[in-house]
């Protein structure tokens, strides 16, 4: 069971969790031991309240398919008991992360005293590349 908050829970049977082999270096014992963990979780089918999934579907994240599916794939760590934990952390993660909501933006503009000082630089700026121009006597 994954615990998201205090009131809201992920059950153990509602996350697949499938053990693959690892890609990339690591010699024979990559090609011999499946330590990678492949995390499914259905968010459509799942038991989290309807807010959760409304804002986990509307993420523009990659390992969510089109069908609603979530997909982690975890093979940092050697054993496949750590890639197990890190999955289940992940899917957390993202969970929590898709409640967050996003402080709006207040447009700003530049103070008058900020323009003139740019005003100014830009100024002198060019004072300083007129200067390196030919010299007339």
């Amino acid at each position: 069971m994954v615990i998201i908050s205090s009131n809201v829970t992920i059950p153990a049977d509602e996350i697949e969790l499938s053990a693959i082999r690892a890609q990339g270096a690591g010699g024979q014992n990559v090609n011999k031991v499946s330590s990678a963990i492949h995390l499914r979780f259905d968010i459509r089918a799942s038991s989290l309240p309807e807010f959760y999934k409304e804002r986990l579907l509307g993420l523009k994240d990659s390992r969510i398919s089109k069908e609603g599916v979530l997909v982690i794939k975890a093979q940092q760590f050697r054993t496949q008991e750590k890639n197990r934990e890190d999955a289940l952390a992940r899917l957390k993660e993202l969970v929590l992360q898709a409640t967050t909501f996003q402080k709006a933006r207040k447009p700003t503009k530049p103070t008058k005293a900020s323009k003139t000082r740019r005003m100014d630089g830009k100024t002198q700026r060019g004072k300083i590349k007129a200067m390196r121009g030919k010299v007339f006597d």
